[in-house]
């Protein structure tokens, strides 16, 4: 592929948005007009999962196209990020591309600032959690006070930092994401160029700007899934790391504690008064504000003659329990709520339009997925697998691997258990084992799509079990690195 040939590449990812909240792939109740039209326009990946449902291994997973188990990247708030890992963000610098990022990179602990790794971004334009007291002088700090002539501080003062109205649009940080990012698509260059755009939400505090809260009725939502037999069964774990710890009935409605920003550690720990309905709202109402800003980026791909050269990519890096089996944040658990997530890719005239795969698929095999497709060729040291074919229309769309996986290690902090476990899906069973601990979870989605009927604990299923037990153990065996390579004529 010729280098005036290779596309440019705008790579959007929202922060800890289920795959189930957007309309035309099945969500009745959020409006999503924008990542609507992406999908006709291309391939929406139906189930698609993160390697880890925490923020940082599953970034440095995605940006690696390797698996946790080998860039030992297992945790949020880690000093630095390993430098011999590569980024294939750095992969596309080395091969002629301008690179940029607006918003998070999260690849080591980010309160207050974050300590960049040799990433190939020529712009950087970070803002990791948007408030002032988790970050000072970085850039959309700036845009407000110097673009917008508005203090940051007396901005969010009155914000709830758990669930409630957030600032106005004019001034959401994922309004100046898309700001950014027009400006930096809309430059003159003669070479490609990739944005990874990645606003913070709807990464809780739930705090979507009025105007689009007001569009969403707490009494409207539906229900989180859940059965009466959750609280009971979450109490089993206690001792597992998670951000909510006792699972609440969601049909209760409650009123919400208004939490300050001297609190805001309440949004990463056991908060239990919360309204799942409420929250859902505010929840529904932060994608559609993305929507509508990420449909500003697409427009001005039109505006500049580029979108017939751009490769689209539409994605988050973990879920969200939002209700689901009473359980609201994320931890050590591994519904589809919290490590299934959207993705969606496009490109006019290269990719099939239209497409909705039930392939499994995973998001490590994005970054392998992006070498193909600028010719680059994807290296051996990636493990994840290019959805290029499939892509193109040149493989079954039904099929990509036979299973995927998702892990937990220690990755929040701060829990006395290090809580670990690690997670294998084939498409039908789903298991789950907790290590150290005398808990696993066996899921038949075929039968119990909503995972209520843990398998593992019912009578009658030994063969099942020893079967799963196998296949649990070869897949994440097959994550690790094989390390240096073998002399040619060993």
């Amino acid at each position: 592929m010729g280098a005036d040939s290779r596309p440019n590449i705008l790579w959007y990812c929202a922060d800890q948005q289920r795959w189930d909240t957007i309309h035309a792939l099945g969500n009745p109740h959020i409006r999503t007009h924008a990542l609507d039209a992406l999908a006709a326009g291309g391939v929406a990946f139906e189930r698609a999962y993160t390697q880890s449902p925490i923020c940082t291994p599953a970034r440095a997973t995605f940006l690696t196209g390797r698996y946790p188990a080998s860039h030992h990247v297992y945790r949020n708030g880690n000093a630095y990020f390993p430098a011999h890992e590569k980024l294939v963000t750095k992969r596309l610098a080395e091969a002629g591309y301008d690179c940029a990022l607006v918003g998070k990179l999260h690849l080591a602990a980010a309160k207050h600032f974050e300590v960049r790794t040799d990433d190939g971004y020529r712009v950087f334009l970070w803002s990791h959690h948007p408030t002032p007291d988790q970050a000072y002088g970085h850039d959309y700090e700036n845009w407000l006070k110097h673009e917008k002539g508005v203090d940051p501080a007396e901005l969010y003062a009155h914000v709830n930092y758990f669930c409630g109205p957030g600032v106005p649009a004019q001034y959401h940080q994922t309004t100046w994401c898309s700001e950014m990012a027009m400006r930096f698509i809309s430059e003159r260059r003669d070479r490609p160029w990739m944005i990874s755009v990645n606003p913070f939400d709807p990464h809780g505090p739930f705090d979507a700007p009025p105007e689009y809260l007001s569009r969403y009725r707490p009494a409207d939502m539906p229900l989180p899934r859940f059965r009466e037999s959750d609280l009971e069964r979450q109490r089993q774990f206690l001792a597992i790391d998670q951000q909510t710890k006792h699972a609440e009935d969601p049909r209760v409605r409650k009123h919400i504690i208004p939490v300050s920003a001297d609190g805001h550690d309440a949004i990463a720990s056991a908060h239990n008064d919360y309204d799942a309905l409420e929250v859902k709202a505010n929840y529904y109402a932060m994608i559609e504000q993305i929507d509508e800003q990420f449909a500003r980026i697409m427009q001005t791909l039109r505006d500049t003659g580029q979108l017939e050269n751009t490769l689209v990519i539409y994605m988050s890096d973990h879920g969200e329990l939002l209700g689901d089996h009473g359980l609201i944040l994320k931890g050590c658990r591994f519904f589809d709520g919290l490590v299934r997530v959207p993705l969606i890719m496009s490109w006019p005239g290269q990719f099939v339009q239209g497409l909705r795969s039930p392939a499994l698929v995973e998001t490590i095999d994005v970054a392998p997925t992006l070498m193909d497709a600028c010719g680059l060729g994807v290296p051996e040291s990636m493990q994840g697998k290019s959805l290029l074919p499939l892509l193109r229309g040149q493989a079954d769309p039904q099929f990509h691997k036979p299973v995927v996986r998702s892990e937990y290690r220690d990755a929040m902090g701060g829990h006395r258990d290090h809580s670990q476990a690690s997670m294998v899906f084939d498409g039908r069973y789903k298991s789950v084992f907790y290590h150290g601990h005398d808990l696993a979870e066996l899921f038949d989605h075929d039968n119990d799509p909503n995972e209520f009927d843990n398998l593992w604990l019912q009578p009658g299923h030994e063969a099942l079990k020893l079967a799963q037990m196998r296949l649990h153990m070869q897949t994440m065996m097959s994550t690790i690195d094989l390390g240096p390579p073998r002399f040619v004529n060993y």
